[in-house]
């Protein structure tokens, strides 16, 4: 079995930092992809961003050169800082990671349970 545990989470007034952390536990022979969603109050899911196996990464338009991920390898754990926050950036962040068991076998895409940020003065 495997789990992801985020931290990092709560509140914090516009124009504040947060950094979002989230580990994986369990059974893993590696993971690839890595990424933060987020759910708004009323709204769907979006991704916010996300970092390869590579390191390569991508971001939703409304926090590029706010927000950066970034991951620890060793330490199966991925990362996400976040500058100048806004009120629109509360939401649930969720994290997910595509996990493997074993080397042939397909990667299998896993959730955190979610951590509450909220941006209010």
């Amino acid at each position: 079995q495997v789990q992801l545990v985020e931290s990092g989470g709560g509140l914090v007034q516009p124009g504040g930092s947060l950094r979002l952390s989230c580990a994986a536990s369990g059974s893993i022979f590696s993971i690839d992809a890595m990424g933060w969603y987020r759910q708004a109050p009323g709204k769907e899911r979006e991704l916010v961003a996300r970092i390869s196996s590579g390191g390569s990464t991508e971001y939703v338009d409304s926090v590029k050169g706010r927000f950066t991920i970034s991951r620890d390898n060793a330490k199966d754990t991925v990362y996400l800082q976040m500058n100048s926050l806004k009120p629109e950036d509360t939401a649930v962040y969720y994290c997910n990671m595509e996990i493997k068991f074993a080397r042939f076998y397909a990667a299998n895409s896993f959730w955190g349970k979610g951590t509450l940020v909220t941006v209010s003065s």
